[in-house]
């Protein structure tokens, strides 16, 4: 398994390893990609804590993969890099071709269809603005918890109409499900995350008996209830539970910190944002690319096929790194700066592309955007105090942590 310690300049190209979740936690991964995109851009892994795997690095070349189903399945091994069997194995919509994946995709996409999405706005404001009221001035507080966190559970409370009071649930399960096996961290063994999300399954199992024997209302658990999906056996309602959590949560709540990361490192942008508020409507697709709060999809390969100059034999496990193909200098002018007034600031791949596209990605803009101009109203100046704590994942980009303090 690869690590930081060897140089990586000094590194065989069939010693890398962008798996790791180490290099994403140290934020080195950026500096790994470059170097693929550079002499190996679709790279074969014969070692990891995973097993074997090729990595797509290239913006063109994800793409490709991305929007070619027949070839690249989502339903033979699933999204995650991981290999997952039995008990683990999640089956829902996102790790399904046609023609299963559609029907089960429409069931819940009224949840964020834009109709929805209008009358959910007022609700984000208002909860954007107490959010941002109760801040502390002239005091330290972690931007994580306070904001990104608070701000993301809120909406997934309500899209779920899950117990408000409860709704820090959400956010731990989605925690669960997403981070990396570690000694000592949140899941210490995969048995021990199917152990945790037995909980989630149980209250939502109850939730949505409860909403079978009510009228039908626009939470994403009535409209389960209220359809074929209802049928759904435990594995595969539980799976498509936490497809949901994390696509609700993971998005926003890294975009929102790793935002105003972005906007502290590059104090130019930020400057350039305060003299004319407009710019929030490209700011917010930039943060998203930047940020790449999901870093990649896994697909396997149905048959034989070439891609980059490379002979990918049936049955392999590709990973497509959205994070890396958002730094492709070749597909994004200037793809190492954030600049808040891009010309085109929607190409980027962090909802992906094809019939996987995200599903939730016009809330999660919505919810940038208020609260940027929210930000903005208010004068707001938030300095970030420290490095920031980042997650240890390999599949989710994200912060545990961020020190800030508003000027008084």
């Amino acid at each position: 398994m690869t690590t930081s310690r060897q140089p990586l300049a000094e590194m065989p190209l069939n010693e890398i390893d962008v798996s790791h979740p180490a290099l994403y936690q140290s934020n080195e991964i950026l500096d790994y990609f470059a170097r693929l995109r550079e002499e190996a851009p679709v790279h074969y892994c014969e070692r990891s804590a995973y097993g074997p795997y090729w990595s797509v690095t290239r913006f063109d070349d994800i793409v490709s993969v991305d929007t070619q189903q027949d070839i690249y399945s989502s339903q033979k091994g699933g999204i995650q890099i991981v290999d997952l069997e039995g008990e683990l194995k999640r089956i829902n919509f996102i790790n399904m071709d046609p023609p299963d994946h559609g029907w089960r995709r429409k069931v819940v996409s009224p949840a964020v269809a834009p109709t929805n999405l209008a009358l959910l706005e007022t609700t984000i404001r208002t909860r954007v603005c107490e959010i941002l009221d109760s801040l502390p001035k002239g005091e330290p507080f972690d931007w994580v918890d306070r904001v990104s966190i608070e701000l993301t559970t809120q909406m997934l409370a309500t899209l779920f109409d899950f117990p408000f009071e409860e709704r820090r649930k959400l956010t731990y399960w989605s925690e669960v499900a997403t981070t990396s096996v570690a000694k000592g961290g949140l899941v210490e063994s995969e048995a021990h995350r199917i152990e945790i999300l037995q909980s989630c399954l149980a209250e939502f199992a109850a939730l949505l008996q409860t909403r079978a024997n009510m009228p039908p209302q626009p939470d994403m658990i009535s409209m389960m209830a209220h359809s074929d999906m209802a049928n759904m056996d435990a594995q595969e309602f539980v799976s498509t539970l936490i497809l949901l959590i994390v696509g609700g949560n993971d998005t926003t709540r890294n975009s929102i910190s790793g935002g105003l990361l972005a906007l502290n490192d590059f104090p130019d942008e930020w400057a350039k944002l305060r003299s004319d508020h407009s710019l929030v409507a490209s700011l917010v697709p930039e943060i998203i690319r930047w940020q790449t709060p999901l870093t990649s999809m896994r697909r396997t390969t149905t048959q034989a096929t070439e891609l980059g100059g490379q002979e990918i034999p049936k049955g392999a496990k590709v990973m497509m790194w959205y994070l890396s193909g958002n730094r492709d200098e070749d597909a994004i002018s200037n793809a190492n700066q954030f600049i808040i007034d891009r010309e085109n600031p929607r190409r980027h791949l962090s909802f992906g592309f094809g019939i996987h596209r995200c599903m939730g990605n016009r809330l999660a803009e919505m919810q940038l955007r208020i609260l940027w101009e929210e930000i903005l109203n208010r004068g707001l100046d938030i300095k970030v105090l420290g490095a920031p704590e980042r997650t240890y994942s390999n599949s989710v980009r994200g912060f545990t942590s961020m020190p800030v303090k508003i000027g008084s």
